[in-house]
């Protein structure tokens, strides 16, 4: 299956994410949002989710890259991904766009 959605940005090494990881910004990491990732988190643990650390590709006006699910993105929509700053970067362009329009797929 190949999603569509928005691609935002975000600073990752803020704390530690929704899967129970801490990162650096250099990585190109994602937060999934509440609507896909939610469903497989097993007795409200999100650390457990069978999700977490899964890759998906990423492919946006820009480029594509391949990032790891490590976080949940409770803003976002249906098909969204909250990308780390470089990942962000590759597929959309200046984080100072905000926001733009990806497909992405498991892999």
């Amino acid at each position: 299956d190949t999603f569509k959605g928005e691609a935002t940005h975000y600073s990752v090494s803020v704390g530690f994410t929704a899967c129970g990881t801490m990162h650096s910004d250099s990585e190109y990491i994602a937060a999934l949002n509440s609507a896909q990732f939610d469903p497989h988190t097993p007795n409200g643990n999100p650390n457990r989710n069978s999700l977490c650390n899964k890759l998906a590709n990423v492919v946006g006006p820009k480029g594509s890259v391949t990032v790891k699910i490590v976080d949940k993105c409770p803003g976002c929509r249906y098909g969204d991904l909250d990308l780390s700053e470089p990942a962000f970067k590759v597929v959309i362009g200046d984080l100072g766009i905000g926001r733009g329009q990806i497909t992405w797929k498991w892999l």
